[in-house]
């Protein structure tokens, strides 16, 4: 029998620190989980198109993205935008990406750092590299900040497990 995942998008995107504007509301976040769909068109040509994920299976690859949107009159300043990776997914090594913004991860939603940076104590108590598909967060920092009206998205690839 196969394992159905039904994509739940509620409390999947929470802010880390932020600055006065996203305290007053002034940042509309939005997240969208969507699957490639491939298609041959009339002239037998791959046409590769997103559309929402719905339901899916062990291996199905979600492709996610968060926008964040500012809604005031005033610049967003230290915006940081953290997507857990959801349960019974994997993140997929290499895959998130965004404009004006740094990336980083974290093992336990808490601490985040760079890929090269994170570690697992293995149980002998030797260390090694943290996997893509240990992680359970992926962070968005913006380096700069987000005027009045202005939109930034980013987005990760994870498969479901």
């Amino acid at each position: 029998m196969t394992k159905f995942h039904r994509i739940v998008l509620a409390g999947l995107v929470a802010f880390a620190p932020l600055g006065a504007a996203v305290a007053e509301g002034c940042i509309e976040l939005r997240t969208v989980a969507e699957v490639e769909q491939r298609t041959v068109d009339a002239q037998g040509n791959l046409v590769v198109r997103r559309v929402p994920a719905a339901k899916v299976v062990p291996g199905t690859e979600v492709i996610w993205t968060v926008s964040a949107r500012n809604v005031c009159q005033k610049a967003a300043d230290a915006l940081t935008i953290d997507s857990p990776i959801p349960e019974h997914m994997a993140y997929v090594a290499d895959s998130a990406a965004a404009t004006r913004v740094t990336v980083s991860y974290s093992l336990d939603g808490q601490r985040y750092a760079g890929a090269e940076a994170l570690t697992v104590r293995e149980a002998d108590g030797t260390v090694r590299k943290a996997r893509a598909d240990e992680y359970r967060a992926v962070r968005f920092a913006m380096n700069g900040p987000l005027g009045a009206g202005q939109s930034i998205s980013a987005q990760y690839r994870a498969v479901v497990e």
